[in-house]
């Protein structure tokens, strides 16, 4: 028998929200398992993203748990839906030679309606030039092959086509000074990322905000983070960098916490006008 895939982050997510529910509730794994006419292991499986569940069967479970939102209710049905209807995605290539954090960071943003993402000493990775992205890569500590060298290269290359579509999220970029004038690869290839970056600003779907040096004091300086907004508020989540790969956060105190985060940074950053004149500045200084 072939082993069962590990499940995603976002079918994972789909099982948090039916736990929520119950949990609303005060319901047990027991009397939750009585109310479906099922047994306990099955309701904690799906909970945790391990088990399937179909588009009807979350309406039935939503019904039960008089979960009163007929749009979130409707989303998660269509999450269900992608996992025994949808075809094969861009990212299913890399499904067994990359960190399934990296597979689940390009399907969150592939499902997002819109993203706000700060960075304070690199450039946003949807934003970045190819050669930007060899000389980051080429500062790894182990050194990688050559072929993972390139094989992570054409991922984080391949996640820049959801700007492409029609129905691109719309996403705005909070740029910190600092991050223009990160010289990774030397000035040669700064000056081609900034002016990538100038180009990609000229997007309909893109919004580049910088935030200066002299805007002084912000809230998690230290720290990076991708808003990414679902289609409904509670399907809102937050997607952070750590050493051992992406960390996704859904909880309603980390959404509350980082949306006022970056809306103090964007309050802080330069509109988007002004915004390109200073990163025209930054690339004539090179």
């Amino acid at each position: 028998m072939a082993a069962r895939k590990p499940p995603t982050e976002r079918q994972r997510r789909l099982g948090a929200e039916l736990r929520k529910m119950r949990e609303h509730l005060g319901l047990s794994l027991t009397e939750a398992a009585e109310m479906h006419g099922t047994d306990r292991t099955t309701i904690s499986n799906t909970e945790a993203g391990r088990f399937g569940v179909s588009p009807d069967r979350v309406r039935v479970w939503a019904a039960n748990y008089s979960c009163p939102d007929r749009d979130y209710v409707a989303v998660l049905a269509d999450m269900a839906r992608e996992r025994r209807s949808s075809g094969p995605s861009w990212w299913d290539e890399y499904q067994e030679s990359l960190p399934a954090t990296a597979i689940d960071l390009a399907e969150m943003e592939h499902h997002a309606t819109s993203l706000r993402a700060a960075q304070i000493t690199h450039m946003p990775g949807l934003l970045q030039h190819e050669e930007y992205v060899r000389a980051i890569f080429a500062e790894a500590v182990p050194p990688m092959a050559s072929d993972d060298f390139e094989r992570k290269l054409r991922f984080r290359l391949g996640r820049a086509q959801v700007l492409d579509r029609a129905d691109a999220p719309t996403c705005t970029f909070i740029i910190h000074e600092a991050a223009l004038r990160m010289r990774f690869g030397g000035k040669d290839v700064t000056r081609v990322q900034l002016r990538h970056l100038l180009d990609q600003s000229d997007r309909g779907c893109v919004s580049v905000r910088v935030l200066p040096f002299d805007a002084g004091a912000f809230p998690s300086a230290g720290d990076q983070a991708v808003y990414a907004h679902g289609p409904v508020p509670q399907l809102d989540t937050v997607q952070k960098d750590t050493p051992a790969g992406s960390a996704f956060l859904h909880a309603e105190t980390h959404l509350a916490n980082y949306h006022a985060v970056l809306d103090r940074m964007e309050e802080r950053a330069l509109d988007p006008g002004p915004s390109q004149d200073f990163i025209r500045d930054v690339t004539q200084q090179l």
